[in-house]
């Protein structure tokens, strides 16, 4: 289930911190089941490809010793009866306390499927397919709050999620080799460089004009994505990161704490005034 890909769902709760409801409680219940929804429906995403891929991932150096399939602690029909109570325990959580979202996680999964079974070994596509899973819950989030999302917010969650594709498959190229995987084969370290360069840039440059045209009070904040971008590659690049960005974040310290710097500094910023 990988929960500490978790941390990815947090993008859901997005549009709570931008649009200054995250002081009402009826909003901040909302967001957090939409995120909890989402976790499960990761989850579910993550078993089937695990049990899709289970026989690579055997023959990978790290993922053969930290899956549960790969390293057989999870037999395939155990994993299989968890992917089926969890579409189970999605379907009726879903219904129960937020439908429309459940439409839109069962969307996520649908996504996921084709990425499985056949977008991960297209090359660019398998990269906007990732970067869609991260826009769709961006979107999730302004859509159980009824806000709009805004087309900066969009063409920002969309650079910064290709640019954490592109990382990523830059790691398992430089790592693991073009015989890892088979859209790997189609890269090369210098074009998926370029990949990274380009969505890194465009990431900064539409987050910028979002805050200096929308919310201006958070121009404190420029600079901590600025240091975030630079302080990602960079653990990439000389610790060996980036194959897995929830990792990366979880892993080095200094990178969580412009995480959380950032995330305080929005909620400072958006702070209501006193009447």
């Amino acid at each position: 289930m990988r929960p500490r890909q978790w941390i990815k769902n947090g993008f859901v709760l997005a549009p709570l911190i931008f649009s200054g409801q995250f002081l009402q409680p009826d909003a901040i219940m909302q967001a957090c089941v939409a995120a909890l929804l989402f976790c499960l429906g990761s989850s579910a995403a993550y078993i089937l490809n695990d049990l899709h891929d289970v026989a690579h991932d055997r023959l990978h150096q790290e993922k053969s010793t930290s899956r549960p399939l790969a390293e057989g602690s999870v037999t395939p029909a155990q994993a299989k009866t968890l992917l089926a109570a969890l579409y189970v325990i999605l379907f009726v959580a879903s219904w129960l306390l937020a439908p429309f979202v459940g439409l839109l996680i069962g969307g996520y999964l649908a996504i996921n499927l084709a990425y499985t079974f056949v977008l991960k070994q297209q090359p660019v596509l398998d990269i906007f397919t990732i970067a869609t899973g991260f826009v769709l819950r961006v979107y999730t989030g302004a859509v159980v709050l009824d806000v709009p999302l805004s087309s900066w917010m969009f063409i920002t969650t969309l650079c910064l999620a290709l640019y954490l594709a592109a990382m990523k498959r830059r790691q398992e190229l430089l790592q693991n080799g073009a015989g890892a995987r088979a859209a790997l084969s189609r890269y090369s370290p210098a074009l998926i460089d370029r990949y990274a360069k380009m969505s890194a840039l465009a990431a900064q440059l539409s987050y910028s004009a979002f805050v200096i045209t929308a919310k201006p009070q958070l121009g404190m904040t420029i600079p901590l994505v600025l240091f975030g971008l630079f302080r990602y590659w960079y653990v990439a690049e000389k610790l060996k990161g980036g194959e897995s960005p929830a990792e990366a974040l979880l892993g080095d310290w200094l990178l969580l704490l412009v995480a959380v710097l950032w995330i305080a500094a929005c909620i400072w910023g958006l702070w209501p005034l006193p009447n």
